[in-house]
């Protein structure tokens, strides 16, 4: 399920007043001045400055991007939706970028694979 349906069910945790933007919304910067969670998914590296954050809040980076680099054996650099630099201090928590969400979204997978292989998930309790 999208990540802000899962945000605003009548359930715990949810309940959240869910307000969602584009990459193209005008003054994107006035509503992710005002959110407690900010789930950053648009697919531009480091998008989100610290200005764009209000203090405290919790900043969840999604998005990955490959950007080359000389630097780098691979030839390129992960990059986040975040500027985890200037965002992060601001921050009560912030994943990040490559490691953050990642290893989340496989832990969701195998257990998910796990209820299945037991047919728990088919229970009608």
């Amino acid at each position: 399920m999208p990540m802000s349906v899962l945000l605003s069910r009548n359930t715990k945790p949810g309940n959240c007043t869910v307000t969602i933007c584009h990459s193209k919304t005008l003054d994107i910067a006035s509503f992710t001045r005002k959110a407690d969670i900010i789930v950053a998914a648009l697919g531009v590296p480091e998008f989100l400055k610290g200005d764009m954050v209000k203090p405290g809040a919790v900043v969840i980076d999604v998005g990955i991007t490959r950007e080359p680099t000389k630097e780098t054996k691979s030839g390129y650099r992960l990059k986040g939706d975040v500027k985890f630099d200037e965002v992060a201090p601001k921050c009560s928590f912030i994943t990040p970028v490559p490691g953050g969400v990642g290893p989340m979204t496989i832990i969701g997978l195998l257990q998910n694979t796990l209820l299945a292989a037991k047919k728990a998930i088919y229970n009608s309790n």
